[in-house]
């Protein structure tokens, strides 16, 4: 039995990621820690957890294996240090840090301490994407030339976390992320940023969107689209010699949603695909490699996160 903690109350953890660890055989939610017991209070009584007043006291447990740590951004690094440093294995949301140095830093600790430190992006764990894979190495559509994805979510009220940047706001490290990602899962985590742009808003004093330009080894292209102040969109193409490959709702697929995956040749061919769960199968994901003692995602996290500092880095010239 995995005992998991939960430092802080977002709404994925409470709405999504709890819902999922509590129905998966082998674990259990032990502990919830809030700096505001009222709003912690709730949370523990639904998933029959303990209510603790303060992250590190829930660190300090030793009946707690794992933690979820879904706290703003700009928080990680600190709380997912110390976490590690207690000797838990960690399960972070993405962005696993705001800077490349501080997540090389993170896994090479939980390395050292033969620790399992997930970045919490849930999009890969879903069935659609490995059979979309499956049909570019079958040659569905030739010899693949171009890759392209976007994820902009509308504009939020101005005191959303993601306008912050001392909590590390901005579409960059909130949005930008998941077709980097994306790119990373077809092309390889070899990738470099050829250019890239940042629009800012000044009155917010953070990035609000962006784009790049992406290559891998062998030349292929991927050009990324994100932003928080857009009509939603969250998409993927595949561009072959013979063929192209386009996916809809790719990258936050509710467990319901039938993904079709359309198919460009002479004619249009729609494959619809099972429904799947890609939040289950992320707990069960990170479960396993607790279980097991092996990594997981480690060098795509590190490779994305110096894929992200290369885009700040280039759009600032």
């Amino acid at each position: 039995m995995i005992s998991l903690g939960l430092l802080g109350c977002a709404d994925i953890a409470t709405r999504r990621l709890l819902p999922a660890f509590a129905a998966v055989p082998g674990a259990r939610i032990a502990a919830v820690a809030s700096r505001e017991l009222a709003k912690a209070k709730p949370v523990a009584e639904r998933f029959g957890a303990e209510l603790v007043e303060g992250y590190q006291n829930l660190l300090d447990r030793p009946d707690v294996d794992a933690v979820y740590v879904p706290l703003p951004p700009g928080l990680h690094a600190e709380w997912v240090g110390r976490a590690l440093r207690a000797g838990k294995h960690v399960l972070a949301e993405k962005p696993l840090t705001t800077s490349r140095e501080s997540t090389e830093e993170l896994l090479d600790l939980a390395r050292s301490r033969g620790l399992v430190l997930m970045e919490n992006f849930m999009f890969p764990h879903h069935g659609q994407h490995a059979r979309v894979r499956e049909l570019v190495a079958e040659g569905a559509i030739g010899r693949l030339h171009t890759f392209s994805a976007a994820f902009a979510i509308p504009r939020r009220p101005d005191d959303d976390i993601r306008y912050q940047a001392e909590l590390g706001g901005g579409a960059l490290i909130d949005v930008g992320g998941y077709p980097i990602a994306a790119a990373q899962y077809f092309l390889g985590d070899k990738l470099g940023v050829v250019g890239a742009q940042l629009r800012h808003d000044s009155a917010l004093g953070v990035d609000i969107a962006g784009s790049a330009l992406l290559r891998s080894p062998d030349g292929v292209g991927a050009h990324v689209t994100f932003g928080l102040d857009h009509f939603y969109g969250s998409r993927y193409e595949l561009w072959g010699s013979a063929g192209r490959i386009s996916v809809d709702h790719v990258f936050t697929t509710p467990a319901t949603h039938r993904p079709v995956v359309r198919v460009d040749r002479a004619d249009r061919e729609e494959l619809v695909l099972p429904a799947d769960d890609q939040v289950a199968n992320t707990a069960a994901a990170f479960l396993r490699a607790v279980r097991e003692g092996t990594e997981h995602g480690t060098a795509a996290t590190r490779a994305r996160a110096a894929l992200l500092a290369d885009v700040r880095r280039l759009a600032a010239r």
